[in-house]
């Protein structure tokens, strides 16, 4: 705990640096945040908890915190207020390769984005949604970004 406080005070202070300097220093989460425990506390928890939310934004993954058993919806209301950025991902189960999820077109596949995306724009402060598809299901990656794009326009984004 005393090694992961100080990389956490790293995080703020680098928050500080870069306000400082007109950007942003921000936190981007991953699917090992929600399987790590420590001292008996979940990693993304003890991120947000020893962080201040002026000085570190945080971009919510909606589709990577699959892979570690929990649902953007439920972490976008535990934590009103901290996602500044998200990234708007789909998940299917995975067709291929290690991962239990792989990414999908918006509103194919189980994570509820519109939903999340319209949480965190009420009550998330979130000002900036960028849509991320890492998988295609042997669709052309273009057709599929024009795909996401219209998906995101048609829900006012």
């Amino acid at each position: 705990m005393k090694d992961f406080k100080a990389y956490m005070e790293v995080f703020n202070k680098s928050g500080q640096l870069c306000q400082q300097h007109g950007m942003k220093f921000g936190y981007h989460n991953h699917d090992f945040e929600f399987t790590t425990m420590i001292d008996g506390q979940l990693l993304y928890d003890l991120i947000l908890t020893n962080t201040d939310p002026k000085l570190v934004v945080q971009q919510l993954d909606m589709g990577n915190l699959y892979n570690g058993g929990f649902k953007a919806i439920d972490v976008a209301k535990k934590w009103p207020g901290r996602f500044e950025m998200m990234h708007v991902k789909d998940e299917i189960m995975a067709t291929s390769g290690k991962e239990k999820y792989e990414s999908t077109i918006l509103g194919k596949g189980i994570v509820g984005t519109r939903e999340v995306c319209n949480i965190g724009r009420a009550t998330g402060g979130t000002k900036y949604f960028i849509v991320e598809q890492e998988s295609y299901q042997g669709l052309p990656p273009l057709n599929c970004s024009k795909q996401d794009y219209d998906i995101m326009k048609s829900w006012g984004f």
